[in-house]
């Protein structure tokens, strides 16, 4: 019996924090602009979130992704119990748009869900997850990092290495798509792109991607 995809996963907000007027030092340590008073600060159990939920912000509130960066390995070492696979702070010229920021990660967090399949008879991690979604309009945060046009349509995907080399090129075939950035191997053992073209044809590549993914999952060895 073929293996089914679901759609089940919920990523979690370990973290969050609201520096409203951050102190000089601080800010000259992080290279904050001239202008930007106040930080969000927010950890998540799955990386990805933070990426998008981050450049969702900047659509719907006056901020800037002043950093976003994965941690080494992933969830499975954290730090701590509420550090995650991620961090990201976000830049704001005050209290007020910050939040804007804040409640624009939390509610994109909250509505997403990831891709899994558990392989029978797999004994170390059963649950293969992964990720793919279309980014109707990409803020400033994604586009700067896919070297597009603030707007663009992104296909933004993610899995394990080996099926999201593989699912990636079957995502380029199956759709008028191009890639922005590419990931071989992340901080978290995870590959990833970010695919660009119209909004239709992104929905494609995911389509693609998560076909490709589910056919490695049930059928790990047919090569041919």
């Amino acid at each position: 019996m073929a293996l089914e995809m679901e759609r089940t996963l919920k990523p979690e907000i370990l973290a969050v924090r609201l520096i409203p007027n951050v102190h000089p030092d601080m800010a000259k340590a992080l290279e904050l602009l001239p202008g930007e008073k106040s930080l969000a600060l927010f950890t998540c159990n799955i990386d990805d979130p933070l990426y998008i939920g981050g450049d969702e912000a900047t659509k719907k509130a006056e901020v800037r992704v002043a950093y976003c960066r994965s941690h080494f390995a992933g969830g499975a070492y954290p730090s701590g119990p509420l550090s995650g696979e991620c961090m990201l702070l976000l830049a704001a010229p005050n209290p007020a748009e910050a939040t804007a920021g804040i409640n624009a990660v939390l509610e994109f967090v909250d509505s997403l869900r990831y891709s899994t399949v558990t392989l029978p008879g797999v004994e170390l991690a059963p649950t293969l997850v992964w990720l793919a979604y279309t980014i109707s309009r990409s803020g400033t945060y994604l586009s700067k990092e896919a070297g597009v046009e603030v707007g663009t349509p992104i296909a933004y995907i993610t899995a394990p290495p080996l099926e999201g080399h593989y699912a990636m090129e079957r995502a380029l075939k199956a759709a008028d798509v191009k890639v922005g950035a590419f990931t071989r191997l992340s901080e978290t053992n995870y590959h990833g792109a970010y695919l660009y073209g119209t909004q239709s044809a992104c929905r494609a590549a995911c389509r693609a991607f998560d076909e490709a993914v589910l056919s490695v999952a049930n059928d790990p060895l047919a090569f041919q």
